[in-house]
């Protein structure tokens, strides 16, 4: 890939976050090591973090702040308080419509890299690939993803829980190699 590139990464926040604390292996992403690892391994210029908002979100302050000091664009899809507990970010349609959307307007960029294993994604990755817009999903765990993306083939995703992927962007635990 040349240096050049322009590309975008789309991230489901709540698919990331679930996908890598909640199922074995259990590991953190470091949010700071990832947004690099996207800039060089991806050429990602621009970086869109999208999460489920809570109104009453004062404790979520600190994980705001990191996510945005980190160099993400932190876009919000917008919940009740009575909704906590009860309701996942569902942010899909946001990132279909912001991705359709730049094509619309003929936005300048050259790919779509998309962190996600949700199966939502499947019809946008056919035809971002089909219009030569897409680089990459990339699995929070592989074997976590929908079985809808064995038909893309390898080129198109990658498993961010892979130990030579983990290390690079894994938070240091105590005694641990970036798990």
């Amino acid at each position: 890939m040349e240096n050049s590139q322009n590309n975008i990464a789309y991230i489901d926040g709540q698919n990331l976050y679930m996908g890598t604390t909640k199922r074995e292996p259990v590991w953190i992403v470091d949010l700071q090591k990832f947004r690099v690892y996207l800039k060089e391994k991806y050429k990602v210029k621009k970086a869109y973090y999208y999460l489920g908002y809570v109104q009453d979100g004062a404790n979520f302050e600190t994980l705001y702040e990191e996510i945005q000091s980190a160099g993400f664009i932190l876009v919000f899809r917008e919940h009740s308080s009575a909704m906590k507990g009860t309701k996942k970010g569902n942010v899909d349609a946001d990132i279909v419509f912001s991705i359709m959307k730049r094509l619309y307007k003929k936005e300048p960029f050259d790919k779509v890299i998309l962190v996600s294993g949700d199966g939502d994604y499947k019809m946008l990755v056919d035809f971002l690939i089909e219009e030569n817009k897409f680089e990459k999903i990339l699995f929070p765990k592989r074997r976590f993803a929908s079985s809808l993306y064995k038909a893309i083939g390898a080129t198109y995703y990658a498993d961010l829980s892979e130990p030579s992927i983990r290390i690079k962007i894994g938070k240091k635990e105590k005694g641990s190699l970036g798990n």
